[in-house]
């Protein structure tokens, strides 16, 4: 069981590295533009599962993994566009302050967990799942932003 807790973060991981580095972008000088690709929050990440109120710590562990790595992600980005013209990096800095503040908030609500009530339980995760999803849509809007300016 702690296997799969631990396999179904990395998976997520790998699969935002995998859209991050755009792997399947090909190698070559066209001017194609890139393809949109909506992504969805895999159906196995900590935000997604219905964890018990007697799991909020696992729950809680898992959420604050998931911001660790959507923090990276965001960084990455940054990196990305630091090469840009100013414009590029003046947007880019508007459009990643707001999920960074997006991300911060979560954090906040994290932090509340030990103030949850098994009564309570249901609408903190609630509130989490939602905030959380909003983040990675986030990001990966921000993603797609960054390779439609930034030719790759």
């Amino acid at each position: 069981m702690k296997s799969i807790r631990l396999l179904l973060p990395t998976l997520a991981v790998a699969g935002l590295t995998f859209l991050i580095t755009g792997c399947d972008r090909p190698n070559n000088n066209t001017t194609q533009a890139p393809a949109r690709v909506e992504v969805q929050p895999p159906a196995t990440s900590p935000a997604i599962q219905d964890y018990t109120y007697a799991q909020k710590a696992e729950f809680t562990a898992a959420m604050r993994t998931q911001l660790a790595d959507i923090n990276r992600d965001m960084d990455q980005l940054e990196s990305k566009i630091e090469n840009s013209n100013d414009t590029v990096k003046a947007e880019a800095k508007t459009r990643l302050q707001s999920l960074r503040s997006k991300a911060t908030q979560l954090e906040r609500n994290l932090d509340g967990v030990q103030e949850t009530t098994e009564s309570t339980w249901d609408s903190f995760k609630a509130g989490s799942k939602t905030a959380y999803v909003e983040v990675v849509e986030g990001l990966t809007q921000a993603r797609q932003w960054v390779s439609d300016k930034i030719a790759p």
